[in-house]
């Protein structure tokens, strides 16, 4: 598989943009600089058999933008291990120059694109909600088949306790602009494999997903997702689709989280801080 860097010559956006504003306090007024999570779209291109499709546009915050190319596209079963021959920025001359780090084109081992009319809710979706619920559990059910528990995955309630504060100390953009979502990758013991950041929470999961299927780590189902909002059922969609059996979040889940956690034997944790959590689903896998 080939990863294109793109033009260094060419502007590329960050994940922090720096402004002035003014800020009051009290009776005072001074002017100053901020730092704030930056949010760009991200056009993601499929391409095989010298076709090429517009996948989705999704609000992200730049970086890892390979990683979210290819998790997104694993999450919603189109590539798996070994289906992407390259992914690059866009090089296409009717682009703007600044527009080229702005999309990604994934390019497919196969000679032809495969059948992406199911893609079709995702040509424009927000950096807030992804898919906000138009996905049904029927849609994995022909492609994803239940956990089961006989792995020997068990996470103990003290290892859980401490993986809000290892993420938080990851979150390095985060601690500069207060305006950022993550996901973290912990072992059941709660090592810290991998974290990515983003203004969507959704996002972040796809850069770790996206990061484990290009670095031939899938399936994940012995590690632990945390992530730092609430669990909707897209974030169990991505972490079943990668084999993830324990998801956590400090937020609360949906009820079609816990739907889909229960239908297909994953743990479920909600309420992850100040020493407490609810197990929403799985409770085998966390040890009393």
């Amino acid at each position: 598989m080939t990863l294109q860097s793109g033009d260094s010559r060419t502007h590329r956006p960050g994940p922090i943009t720096r402004i002035r504003v003014r800020q009051v306090s009290g009776s005072g007024v001074r002017d100053r600089r901020d730092d704030l999570a930056t949010e760009e779209p991200l056009e993601i291109r499929l391409t095989a058999g010298g076709e090429s499709r517009t996948i989705a546009i999704t609000m992200r915050t730049p970086g890892a933008d390979f990683e979210l190319a290819a998790g997104f596209l694993h999450g919603e079963g189109v590539v798996g291990p070994g289906d992407i021959a390259a992914i690059g920025y866009c090089t296409d001359v009717d682009l703007e120059p600044e527009a080229r780090y702005n999309t990604v084109t994934v390019r497919l081992a196969a000679g032809q694109l495969p059948d992406i009319s199911r893609l079709e809710r995702h040509f424009m979706t927000s950096s807030a909600c992804g898919v906000c619920g138009t996905a049904s559990l029927d849609a994995l059910r022909g492609r994803c088949v239940p956990l089961t528990a006989s792995s020997g995955l068990a996470v103990s309630p003290e290892v859980l306790y401490a993986l809000p504060h290892r993420l938080r100390e990851a979150q390095g953009v985060f601690g500069r602009t207060g305006g950022l979502h993550a996901a973290g990758l912990f072992t059941p013991g709660g090592a810290l494999i991998g974290a990515r950041e983003d203004v969507g929470r959704h996002n972040a999961v796809d850069k770790l997903v996206g990061w484990a299927l290009l670095n031939d780590r899938l399936p994940l189902s012995q590690h632990v997702l945390l992530v730092s909002g609430r669990s909707s059922y897209e974030i169990m969609q991505k972490a079943l689709a990668a084999g993830v059996q324990v998801v956590c979040a400090v937020s609360a889940p949906s009820s079609l989280a816990v739907d889909l956690a229960r239908e297909f034997g994953m743990t479920l944790v909600g309420f992850l801080r100040d020493e407490r959590f609810n197990i929403y689903s799985g409770a085998e896998r966390i040890t009393a």
